[in-house]
């Protein structure tokens, strides 16, 4: 696989030998880092990060990573302060932007728009997340965390819990999980279920999949628990949101109910579902994966920049 100029834009885009040569490639890194401190694999180069809704980790990460393997940061963390307040079109500003830069990293609030870019763009684009569609880095980091705890993906039994309607995150997850040996657990509110055509196309792929609404009856089955929050931003009416805020809190009360070999993950930002006494259990994993970004983060923008 070529990989220099490569575009990230869906994890629909990766085969299961391109996943697990990234993840291979950021534990490379994450074991270089650990003997030298920072690379210089990227010097001289300069990444671009458009982004045009909020956010901490995946903004911040990419900065760090990018930073580590000894290159340059340029971008935008609000299109407020931007020639997008003056009308200026998606399009004119990747144009633009690729003019100043070796890579770009967006993230936007319409589905699709990532996918725009790439095909203007004659630089690598990298979707950060666009609307409730894919966020495929993510979902290498989710994989990357896994992998390092349980030693393989294959043979696990993974709840993903919360909003799987407009969840991006279980969206790209569930669909990567597709190329291992797993057993899926669709826990989430009626109206917060994984639209059926992702369902569909999981079982077509052969994952045995359960669907749910009651956590508390499988929480003694998982592996992991993959836990997201109830997306307010994401709702056209707030009174759809409203009836669905807080429908789960996992806490040690209901952890008592899980293997002693548990661990719970969560994309982040948290709101209420997962409670902070869990913090400090063996079963937290997601301060763990927030770290996994960095050197995954590291390994895509490497291999699209041909230096590595």
């Amino acid at each position: 696989m070529e990989w220099k100029n490569r575009d990230v834009i869906s994890i629909r885009d990766f085969s299961r030998e391109d996943i697990d040569f990234v993840l291979e490639t950021a534990g490379r890194l994450e074991r270089e880092l650990a003997e030298k401190g920072a690379l210089r694999y990227a010097e001289g180069k300069i990444l671009a990060t458009l982004f045009f809704e909020p956010s901490t980790r995946t903004r911040l990460s990419f900065e760090s990573a990018m930073h580590r393997l000894g290159g340059s940061v340029i971008g935008f963390a609000s299109a407020a302060s931007t020639s997008v307040r003056k009308g200026e079109s998606l399009r004119d500003t990747i144009k633009t932007v690729e003019q100043y830069s070796d890579v770009i990293v967006l993230r936007h609030p319409k589905e699709g728009a990532a996918r725009l870019a790439a095909e203007v763009a004659e630089i690598p684009v990298i979707n950060a997340g666009d609307g409730s569609n894919q966020h495929p880095t993510q979902t290498l980091l989710d994989l990357y965390t896994i992998k390092r705890v349980f030693g393989s993906i294959d043979g696990l039994k993974i709840g993903l819990l919360g909003d799987l309607k407009y969840g991006r995150t279980v969206h790209s997850l569930s669909e990567a999980l597709a190329f291992y040996d797993v057993e899926l657990y669709l826990i989430s509110p009626e109206m917060l279920k994984m639209p059926k055509h992702i369902v569909e196309e999981l079982r077509e792929k052969g994952v045995r999949i359960h669907e749910t609404s009651n956590l508390e009856s499988v929480i003694g089955e998982l592996d992991v628990l993959y836990a997201t929050r109830i997306q307010r931003e994401r709702f056209p009416d707030e009174q759809e949101y409203l009836k669905v805020k807080g429908s789960y809190v996992v806490d040690c009360r209901l952890l008592e109910k899980a293997k002693e070999t548990l661990k719970v993950m969560h994309p982040l930002p948290r709101v209420d579902e997962i409670h902070p006494e869990v913090d400090g259990t063996k079963h937290a994993l997601y301060f763990r994966q927030v770290f996994s970004g960095v050197p995954v983060r590291m390994a895509l923008l490497g291999l699209t920049l041909g230096v590595l």
